[in-house]
């Protein structure tokens, strides 16, 4: 599998495999799945070349981390890249309280706690050490910091302003000291990723959903600014909840929702010019957003062996310039959009 080398800050820097694997899958979204099937899963993306695994402590509440751990402890610490995100604390309480229900299930019974002060980063940092067993990781993403998970614009600026003046000062410390490689946010709208990064010295973004074949609206503004700056992205949510994998059928997801009709229209003639040009919707989908120079890797998931072989077999589709081309011709694709 191709690799991407992002090396910011000369500090050596970071070999990504252009398809990595994410472990929200792994922390029983949406269903339950075993111990064993998880194993097999991280085993068979391993299998596929995938070096790079994403997780985050929300993920199972902590379940998905915990799951990484025995699947990381046989394997040389060099020879994969690994990320984890900080800005919440789980908290023990009663079954009723629990963080995420139906939407993680069978999961230890934790609570969420937003904290993206420098005490909240550092403990909740010590505390993915711990249930990875790692002694390192090489990515902190501050996890969540937009409208679609704190409710308003005023309760995000909040937690913005407290990343900014006390946790943003861990980020940096831990960096400063070796002790990770990059730092950066995990978000899943553009618009707070570019007011960060105009006020701090960030490595790279994991942007969930915002920069796919179906919205390139991060080209305004946001991408060109991370070209300017030599900050990378990770392009986490390929597939816009589901509808880029599944095409524009009753019931199909975009953005966590089912698709309103607008949505089910464009994907429709998406898929259709995707059709003439031998491609399945899905193929084109993985591949558009490593056509930007600044994406060092794309982040699908998988919940079944089966699926994290797809994934290696769809990101190996040959894809001709010609379908860009048409995309860009008919509106439905950016003509400012790298596609060469």
């Amino acid at each position: 599998m191709k690799t991407r080398h992002f090396d910011r800050l000369g500090n050596g820097g970071i070999d990504f495999t252009e398809l990595g694997f994410g472990t929200a899958p792994l922390g029983n979204l949406y269903r339950a799945i075993s111990d064993e099937d998880a194993r097999r899963i991280l085993d068979t993306a391993w299998e596929t070349g995938c070096r790079y695994f994403d997780t985050a402590p929300l993920y199972g509440l902590g379940l998905a981390e915990t799951r990484l751990n025995p699947f990381l402890r046989g394997r040389k610490r060099d020879d994969y890249v690994l990320s984890s995100k900080v800005g919440r604390l789980l908290k023990a309480c009663p079954p009723e309280e629990r963080t995420g229900i139906g939407k993680f299930f069978d999961t230890p019974t934790r609570r969420e706690v937003y904290d993206y002060t420098y005490d909240g980063v550092m403990r909740s940092f010590e505390a993915s050490l711990e249930r990875l067993g790692v002694d390192r990781i090489d990515i902190l993403y501050a996890h969540d910091l937009d409208v679609f998970n704190h409710g308003t614009q005023e309760a995000l600026q909040a937690r913005l302003d407290q990343l900014m003046t006390s946790g943003y000062y861990a980020l940096l410390a831990l960096r400063d000291q070796g002790v990770i490689k990059a730092f950066g946010a995990g978000i899943n709208e553009w618009q707070p990723c570019q007011w960060l990064a105009e006020r701090g010295d960030f490595d790279l973004f994991l942007l969930a959903g915002r920069y796919t074949l179906l919205e390139q609206e991060a080209l305004q503004s946001f991408l060109p600014l991370c070209e300017k700056r030599g900050i990378g992205i990770v392009l986490g949510g390929p597939y816009n909840s589901g509808i880029l994998a599944t095409g524009a059928r009753p019931g199909a997801y975009y953005n966590y929702s089912e698709a309103p009709q607008e949505i089910l229209d464009k994907v429709s003639r998406i898929e259709a010019i995707c059709r003439r040009h031998g491609v399945r919707l899905i193929e084109a989908a993985l591949r558009f957003p490593l056509l930007h120079p600044r994406v060092m890797s794309v982040i699908p998931g998988g919940q079944a062996v089966e699926e994290a072989k797809s994934n290696r077999a769809i990101y190996d589709a040959v894809i001709s310039g010609a379908l860009w081309d048409e995309l860009k011709a008919e509106g439905l694709m950016r003509t400012d959009a790298p596609v060469g």
